[in-house]
């Protein structure tokens, strides 16, 4: 059986020193999102005693790859091969009758505010915000179940103002309640084990259930439990549960808010909803993701866009190996993507599928598989070394953007590739040389033997 819990991986961070315990009183207007943004990197923010609330709060869990699979139990060159895995081979979630996130029951009406030790992040922002909760909501259509994550604001009692751009598949499932004339049920888990957050992040089609990818990130199928007030199934081992709807025709007007970029962004109005029902375990931790761009929140995006995209370009392009999305590109909008022994015009592609597929991606990189695409230096050689200006740069301006695009203007932005392979003729004469090195047996029996020197 897996720890399917959030608190299992903290315990193993704090044995190894990796999780620091702040004891000292911290409000949640602004300082918690000081401290997480001054030790944005490094050891796990455990703090003790929030002014208010009785819940502690957890942040910077998530801050780098190496985390992340630590968290699956795997070592960091094995993430990408796992969430392949998971994609290909995903377990249906599993329901148990009882679950800890169920120990302490809240019925409205309450003020989420006195329940919840909810940040309030950035300056011009109008309201706290959750930002770990991961949404559970039902297709009306079909019944089939749809797992995401969007900032959620306090608006004062159990009101909250959901931000989905209209793209997203929770907004798509809004729309539909809204023309039936009803709600939308949700329920929100917050404080997940790293396969829940990871799989609701995935790129999958509507009514592909987030769940069976996490099933296959654990190994075993997640444990649900049905939700007291409406009609969803949450993780069992999540710390709190919201329980609550949404109503598709209340828009409030959200403002200035925090996106990936960095910047402050101004979308318009969010959809609004209540709360009714909040459950939680006796001792609940809650988890704050700081948003922006900051580590957590562009990692979370961009291991689950690579996986997804690396598998969509194999399916079309076998030799495509993997893509990683950088976290330097906001986790949404730089790709490098790893090829075999690319043909003539394979490279180029595969930059204008790959946008195809990820409309965010706006400056791709193509390199052969002898380069780490984790290595910023590594991949800046194959550049130096592989990429011919005249032949192998893609633009394509007036391409459609994504709304979180700093650049974009009226919804479009210039999409550069650079493919930086080599191809038929590279180290022959008149070609790049072979890479030097020293004889082979020598460099051999020195490496097996580093140590002694």
């Amino acid at each position: 059986m897996v720890d399917q819990s959030m608190r299992g991986f903290m315990a193993g961070l704090e044995t190894a020193g990796d999780l620091r315990r702040i004891a000292r009183p911290v409000d949640t207007r602004f300082e918690i999102a000081s401290v997480l943004s001054l030790r944005e990197r490094g050891p796990a923010q455990f703090f003790d005693h929030v002014s208010g609330s009785a819940m502690p709060v957890v942040g910077n869990l998530w801050n780098s790859r190496q985390r992340f699979a630590q968290g699956l139990g795997i070592a960091q060159e094995a993430l990408d091969d796992a969430c392949q895995h998971a994609l290909q081979h995903p377990i249906p979630p599993v329901i148990v009758a009882n679950a800890p996130v169920q120990a302490v029951i809240h019925q409205a009406p309450f003020e989420l505010s006195a329940l919840l030790p909810v940040p309030h992040w950035f300056e011009k922002e109008a309201g706290a915000y959750i930002t770990a909760g991961v949404i559970v909501a039902r297709d009306p259509e079909t019944g089939r179940r749809n797992v995401s994550i969007a900032r959620l604001r306090l608006e004062g009692g159990g009101g909250i103002m959901a931000g989905i751009a209209k793209n997203h598949h929770l907004a798509m499932l809004a729309e539909k309640a809204r023309l039936r004339g009803h709600p939308l049920e949700i329920a929100v888990a917050i404080g997940n084990h790293i396969a829940v957050l990871l799989g609701s992040q995935m790129y999958v089609g509507l009514g592909d259930d987030e769940f069976d990818i996490v099933g296959g990130l654990l190994g075993e199928g997640v444990e649900l439990v049905k939700c007291r007030t409406v009609d969803l199934e949450v993780p069992a081992h999540a710390e709190i549960v919201l329980e609550g709807v949404l109503f598709p025709e209340d828009l409030i007007e959200e403002g200035a808010v925090s996106e990936f970029p960095g910047f402050y962004v101004y979308y318009g109005p969010g959809i609004g909803g209540e709360i009714r029902c909040v459950t939680h375990r006796r001792d609940a931790i809650y988890q704050a993701i700081l948003p922006g761009y900051a580590a957590e929140h562009c990692l979370l995006g961009a291991v689950a866009i690579g996986a997804t995209l690396t598998r969509d370009l194999k399916r079309s392009i076998p030799a495509v190996r993997r893509v990683l999305v950088t976290e330097g590109g906001m986790g949404r909008l730089h790709a490098v993507i790893s090829m075999h022994r690319p043909r003539l015009g394979e490279g180029k592609r595969a930059v204008i599928l790959a946008m195809g597929l990820v409309n965010l991606l706006k400056h791709v990189v193509v390199v052969e598989d002898d380069i780490d695409i984790e290595d910023p230096r590594q991949v800046e050689w194959s550049l130096a070394a592989r990429f011919r200006g005249h032949e192998d740069l893609v633009v394509l301006p007036g391409v459609k953007a994504d709304r979180c695009d700093p650049l974009h203007e009226a919804l479009t932005v210039t999409k550069i590739g650079m493919v930086a392979t080599t191809r038929p003729g590279d180290g022959e004469a008149g070609g790049r040389a072979e890479f030097a090195r020293p004889p082979a047996d020598v460099y051999e029996r020195v490496r097996r033997a580093l140590d002694d020197y």
